[in-house]
């Protein structure tokens, strides 16, 4: 009886390894028609809303999809990074990655944000 017991128990740890390897880690893509007062992001999973922080802020600002996964922000005053990022996934929740896209960034440049949907 035990080794029936301890072998579901392994069969279901594997079940949930396997579950769980097959999430993607969000990442952010900066656009290339980024600049100083403007932010582009690409992200490489469907995303229902982004917001961004800047240093310092206290409120967070929408982005808005211009293309499919493509969202973006233009600013009278120049941005100031390192920026935090606030998202929500289509069918889960909000997310919160703080400072991932850092003050120096440049147009292509990828940024991952340790999150897995």
């Amino acid at each position: 009886m035990a080794s029936l017991s301890s072998f579901r128990l392994a069969v279901a740890v594997a079940a949930l390894l396997v579950v769980g390897s097959c999430a993607t880690e969000v990442t952010f893509k900066v656009g290339e028609g980024s600049s100083g007062k403007s932010l582009e992001l690409v992200t490489n999973v469907a995303i229902s809303e982004v917001e961004i922080k800047e240093k310092g802020g206290k409120d967070w600002v929408a982005l808005k999809e211009s293309s499919t996964n493509t969202w973006s922000l233009k600013s009278e005053a120049a941005l100031k990074g390192p920026f935090s990022v606030r998202f929500l996934v289509k069918n889960g929740g909000y997310r919160v990655v703080d400072d991932v896209i850092p003050e120096s960034f440049t147009a292509g440049s990828e940024y991952k944000s340790g999150i897995n949907v």
